[in-house]
């Protein structure tokens, strides 16, 4: 999953401190799937589509002004199956925080293709929208033939609205080894990897990141990251930090 870093890149003047007015996203309100679906068979690291529950819980602060909004614990999910094979899994983290990524399967693989993420703050004067846009070059996340600890690296470039330039997120991606996750009440095949992240250009920041992905669908099981970044804006750098995990609860869509 590509580093998704978020930060204002608005002009702030005479905010007040409000607390995040940030809620879990109902099923109800979750976006559904539209479109007709790829075959089911074979479905190798492609995950049947519609919505999935997640829980978990975090925080995303920034520093100034001095502001947090939760995550979770509710966070629903919907994988959405694309023409060319591709696949997009999207999370709602919050009412104001969401991210999506694009998977595609090639050759044994699953490759990261990129993503999109957005976030809204609401400092009481004003609303910040920010929208970040991710390509990835080379980001595989499951390798063929893989074995603990084979190390690769992963490269995406992206955009964000209110910030100038581009950002590259690039950094190692080590597999860890097989395991299993507990998904409501099943043992589950998983594949774990730990990933840090570097982002130099527009944004600068850090991301240390631990994620399980099913060893047979690719479907994000489970996810425990940390996130700093820091974006200039003209009242000085702004720091964002995320501190956040998720973890699938059923094995079965809901829609």
């Amino acid at each position: 999953m590509a580093l998704g870093v978020l930060v204002v890149g608005v002009a702030i003047v005479a905010v007040l401190w409000v607390r995040g007015t940030a809620r879990p996203v109902t099923l109800k309100e979750t976006r559904k799937p539209t479109g007709s679906t790829l075959p089911a068979a074979p479905a190798v690291l492609r995950p049947p589509q519609g919505v999935y529950l997640y829980s978990g819980s975090g925080t995303d602060s920034l520093d100034k002004p001095p502001k947090d909004q939760a995550e979770g614990p509710d966070m629903p999910a919907t994988v959405t199956h694309r023409a060319d094979g591709c696949w997009t899994f999207r999370i709602d983290y919050s009412t104001n925080h969401w991210q999506s990524w694009d998977y595609c399967p090639r050759h044994g693989d699953l490759d990261e293709a990129g993503g999109t993420s957005y976030q809204k703050w609401d400092f009481g004067v004003l609303v910040n929208e920010t929208t970040s846009t991710f390509v990835c070059d080379s980001a595989v996340t499951i390798k063929a033939a893989q074995k603990p600890g084979d190390t690769w690296t992963q490269s995406c470039t992206g955009t964000s609205t209110g910030t100038e330039g581009k950002a590259l997120s690039t950094g190692p991606y080590r597999y860890v080894g097989p395991d299993t996750v507990d998904v409501g009440g099943q043992q589950v095949r998983a594949y774990r990897y730990h990933r840090e992240r570097t982002m130099s250009g527009a944004q600068t920041g850090t991301e240390a990141s631990d994620v399980w992905f099913s060893a047979d669908t690719g479907m994000p099981l489970r996810n425990e990251r940390k996130i700093e970044a820091k974006s200039s804006t003209i009242i000085g750098d702004v720091g964002y930090t995320e501190v956040a995990n998720f973890h699938l609860t059923g094995l079965q869509p809901k829609g």
